[in-house]
């Protein structure tokens, strides 16, 4: 064990992996925010009303989807930017509030956030395998992409009598989707609460801020072991379906699948042992305690780096080629108008003339 040194600063080591961390983490929230803005110029480029089904890794989505996609994996890694970078100045500036609920809350937010993004792809993962089986079941002699633009069109034309009586977008999003949102909700407000009752516990009552802190964090490790079965359930789902169809387009995204399946597993997994069994999600209150410089060094590689900044980048890799430039091309030979002329029915100048004025006169 080492005593902190530096008064309440903490040790060079630690200090190095705190900017090391940060560093990555902001070079991957760069990342995301390029590829949102190429979505978005993609998205813009081809029309409100010509936003056409995208087949990917995710399954079916549209741009929206995917810019929600990667600003929740932006957002989340500039939110762990800061909790790094703030760490370390909180660490040596001996803030009272760092210490109480706002450490607390900033070591969080990335979290839900990085949750919420990868719920997001779970449940399009849901509604691909879901949409298959039901279009088996249906018609067999559909594709599904097929059946999947014609509900698009559908739903184009109820947004254009929409936007007759309303003069704003409206964003469609699926029940599955929805349920994200509420998950996402209600895990926020049980941080906020817990958030509060940590401040509380800082007083002279009979709450205890570092039980709190640690029931969230093990509700949350939880959270993310299931998560992760069931990415890894619905990825080995997609993977024996997309087995059945032979093309190059599918083969590639088979394994795309199956590698962000194993990915998340094994990332989440080890993050979440290191939430349930040591004090590193909480150490915003690490004055308190002695620590080892190399285990704690370690272990915040694992927690933070493993478990977030590994997932986080490779997800963004996976989709470094969406939307494809194949879709824009198709939408705009759809919508080009070619004119073409006849030499056969070439009339000549002077004889045209001539005719004109014989006519006239």
């Amino acid at each position: 064990m080492l005593e902190l040194r530096d008064e309440s600063c903490y040790p060079k080591a630690l200090v190095a992996v705190n900017v090391a961390l940060a560093s990555v983490d902001g070079a991957i929230a760069l990342l995301a925010f390029y590829q949102l803005m190429r979505i978005h110029s993609r998205n813009s480029h081809v029309g409100w009303t010509r936003q056409k089904v995208l087949i990917d890794l995710s399954g079916n989505v549209a741009f929206s989807s995917l810019q929600v996609f990667h600003l929740m994996i932006g957002s989340s890694n500039v939110g762990y930017f800061l909790y790094f970078v703030l760490t370390l100045v909180a660490a040596c500036e001996c803030w009272l509030c760092w210490s109480h609920s706002c450490g607390f809350v900033l070591m969080a937010c990335p979290k839900i956030l990085f949750l919420a993004a990868f719920l997001l792809l779970l449940s399009f993962w849901v509604d691909l395998c879901h949409q298959a089986k039901d279009e088996e079941d249906e018609d067999e002699g559909c594709s599904p992409r097929e059946a999947l633009l014609e509900k698009m069109n559908k739903r184009d034309v109820n947004a254009d009598s929409s936007r007759r009586c309303c003069s704003f977008r409206v964003l469609h999003i699926g029940s599955r989707q929805k349920v994200v949102v509420l998950v996402t909700l209600l895990v926020f407000v049980f941080m906020m609460v817990s958030a509060v009752l940590i401040w509380i516990g800082m007083g002279k009552n009979p709450i205890d801020s570092s039980v709190v802190a640690r029931v969230y964090v093990d509700l949350f490790a939880i959270a993310v072991l299931l998560l992760g079965g069931a990415l890894a359930c619905y990825g080995l789902v997609l993977f024996l379906k997309m087995s059945k169809v032979r093309s190059e387009r599918a083969s590639s995204e088979m394994w795309k699948v199956a590698s962000l399946a194993i990915v998340s597993v094994l990332c989440f997994a080890s993050s979440a042992f290191v939430a349930l069994f040591t004090d590193i999600p909480v150490l915003y209150h690490w004055h308190r305690q002695n620590i080892n410089v190399v285990q704690t060094s370690l272990l915040l590689i694992l927690y933070y780096f493993i478990g977030s900044s590994v997932p986080s980048a490779f997800v963004l890799w996976v989709m470094r080629e969406l939307p494809p430039s194949s879709v824009i091309d198709v939408i705009e030979e759809s919508t080009t108008i070619t004119f073409i002329s006849d030499s056969s029915v070439m009339v000549h100048p002077q004889r045209w003339t001539a005719a004109t004025s014989s006519k006239n006169q």
